[in-house]
């Protein structure tokens, strides 16, 4: 029994269901990293880049933010206005549109492009101009002032490319009750 007492664990007075319990302290060395790792979180916390050097993580993500918006989206090799129109040409192209057109863009525009929140997009008048290469750069860069995202960034470049054909091959379709003509004619 003596060497019971020299043991660091010792039975405590609980009794639950006939079972006794030992109090089995942590080893110091567990304790000291706890107690290391509490005064640690504190600095950490203050200086969180290798300790004072450089500007510091909110003054990299700012930075960060800055140069991807300074950046123009990617959209993949231009296309001319006669690569877009022969994509117009294309039944599976204007499938493919259609269906990412449904998707993103007839909760602004409608379903057949006669315009809601977004203008009218089956007549002649064209805010952002109305020639096949500026309807596919509006697509891709967006018009965040009126509400539009930048669908370069958030669609494939060959989905931008069937949506930008869709929308070419809805100019003169005259669906029922279009929004009123926004916009200079196009050429």
């Amino acid at each position: 029994m003596a060497n019971e007492d020299k043991s660091p664990d010792r039975l405590l007075d609980h009794d639950y269901d006939g079972i006794r319990e030992y109090d089995n302290p942590m080893p110091r060395w567990w304790l000291w990293i706890f107690y290391a790792t509490i005064v640690f979180v504190p600095i950490y916390y203050l200086l969180p880049a290798p300790f004072g050097e450089g500007e510091g993580v909110v003054a990299q993500y700012k930075a960060d933010v800055a140069r991807h918006a300074a950046t123009p989206p990617d959209a993949g090799p231009a296309l001319s206005d006669e690569a877009l129109l022969a994509l117009a040409a294309r039944p599976g192209v204007i499938a493919e549109g259609k269906a990412v057109f449904a998707q993103h863009c007839a909760v602004c525009h409608r379903a057949d492009g006669g315009g809601v929140i977004g203008p009218n997009l089956t007549d002649d008048a064209w805010i952002h101009g109305g020639a096949p290469q500026a309807i596919h750069q509006t697509i891709v860069v967006g018009v965040l002032a009126k509400g539009m995202p930048g669908w370069g960034k958030l669609l494939k470049p060959a989905q931008v490319d069937a949506v930008s054909a869709y929308v070419i091959s809805l100019k003169g379709t005259n669906p029922p009750a279009p929004k009123a003509p926004e916009g200079p004619p196009a050429p």
